[in-house]
C-alpha cells in the first residue's frame, strides 16, 4: 500500500489526475493513518503493561517484606510456647512425684492430684495441638516467602537482561553509525528503549522525500545491526519544522511529508537488509513533537524507535 501512495504521489506531481483516482488517494491515506493509530495506541499498552511489571514487581517485594516480619512473629510465638510446654513437662513430673508420695494417704486427695494432673496434661495437649498448628502456618509462610521471593528474582533478572539488551544494542548501533555522528545522527537510551535520531540534513533535501546517498548509506549500516534483532519492535517517525508546506503536489502538508519521509527511510531498510518487515511501522509527528524550539533543523529529523519485546515479562506477571 505504501507503494501505491507514494506511486501515486508522483503521478499527481507530474501529470493532472482524475478527481475519482485523487479521492481514492485520499482514502488510502486515511487508511494509513488509521492503521498509525492503532500502533501508536498498541504502543501506549505496551508501555502501560511495563509500568504495570514494575507497579508489581514493587507489590511483590512488599509482600516479601510482611512475610518476613510474620515469620518473625511466629518463630517468637513458636519458642514463648516451647517454653511453655518444658514447664508443664515439669510440673507434670512433679505432681507424678508427688503423687506417688501420697497415694496412700486417702482417695480423696489422690482423686484430687489426679484431677489436676489430668488438667494439666489436658493444657499440654492443647498447647502441643496449638504447636502444631503454628509450626503448619510457619511452613506455609516459608513457602510462599521462598516463592514470592524466587518470582522478584526471577523479574530483576528479567528486567536487568532488558537493559543490558538495550545497552548492547545501543552500543552496537553507536559503533556502526561512529562516521556519521558529527552528521546530526545521535543515538539514546530512555525507558529502555533506544532512539537512532538523524537530522533532515543527513537523509533530504529540503522539502524532498527521496533519501540523499550519504543518508542511504548510515541507513544500510543501521539496517545491517538491526536485521540481527529478531526481538525488537522498531519505530520510524518522521519529523517537520513549523513552516508550512505551500504546494498544490504533494506533500501538501508537514503531516503527508512527515509520513512520506518515513515510509522512504522503511523502503530502504527493507530493501537493503533482512530486516522482518512485520518488526517495522513508520508514523509521521508532523510539526507536533520538536526537540529543540529555537532550532528548527533539530527539529527536522527521522527518528527510528527500538522497544524491546515485552511478551516474557508479560507470561511471567499473568503467572499470578
Amino acid at each position: 500500500m505504501r507503494i501505491l501512495i507514494y506511486s501515486a504521489a508522483i503521478f499527481l506531481i507530474t501529470s493532472c489526475v482524475p478527481i475519482k483516482k485523487y479521492n481514492e488517494l485520499l482514502a488510502k491515506e486515511q487508511a494509513c493513518s488509521e492503521e498509525l493509530e492503532k500502533y501508536k495506541n498498541s504502543a501506549l499498552d505496551c508501555d502501560g503493561k511495563l509500568k504495570d511489571a514494575e507497579a508489581n514487581l514493587l507489590t511483590s517485594k512488599e509482600k516479601i517484606s510482611q512475610l518476613v516480619k510474620d515469620t518473625a512473629s511466629l518463630g517468637l510465638k513458636i519458642r514463648d510456647l516451647s517454653t511453655q510446654k518444658a514447664k508443664l513437662n515439669t510440673e507434670k513430673e512433679s505432681l507424678n512425684a508427688e503423687l506417688e508420695k501420697l497415694r496412700d494417704k486417702g482417695a480423696k486427695q489422690t482423686a484430687t492430684l489426679q484431677a489436676e494432673l489430668d488438667a494439666k496434661n489436658l493444657e499440654l495437649q492443647r498447647k502441643e495441638d496449638e504447636l502444631l498448628l503454628l509450626e503448619a502456618e510457619l511452613k506455609k509462610k516459608e513457602e510462599l516467602l521462598a516463592e514470592r521471593e524466587q518470582r522478584v528474582n526471577e523479574l530483576e533478572e528479567l528486567l536487568k537482561r532488558k537493559d543490558e539488551a538495550a545497552q548492547l544494542l545501543k552500543s552496537k548501533i553507536a559503533s556502526a553509525l561512529k562516521g556519521f555522528e558529527n552528521q546530526g545522527l545521535t543515538v539514546i537510551e530512555k525507558d529502555g528503549k533506544i532512539y537512532v535520531s538523524m537530522e533532515a540534513k543527513l537523509l533530504f533535501a529540503s522539502g524532498s522525500t527521496a533519501v540523499e546517498a550519504n543518508g542511504k548509506k548510515a541507513l544500510i549500516e543501521l539496517a545491517k545491526v538491526l536485521e540481527l534483532e529478531k526481538e525488537i519492535e522498531i519505530i520510524v517517525e518522521g519529523h517537520t519544522d513549523t513552516d508550512k508546506l505551500i504546494s498544490s503536489a504533494h506533500p501538501k502538508s508537514n503531516w503527508e511529508l512527515s509520513v512520506l519521509r518515513a515510509t522512504a527511510v522503511v523502503d530502504i531498510l527493507i530493501t537493503n537488509s533482512k530486516v522482518n518487515p512485520a518488526q517495522l511501522m513508520a508514523a509521521g509527528r508532523s510539526e507536533f513533537h520538536p526537540v529543540d524550539a529555537s532550532n528548527k533543523a533539530k527539529n527536522r529529523r527521522i527518528e527510528i524507535i527500538l522497544s524491546p519485546n515485552l511478551n516474557e515479562l508479560y507470561e511471567l506477571i499473568n503467572q499470578d
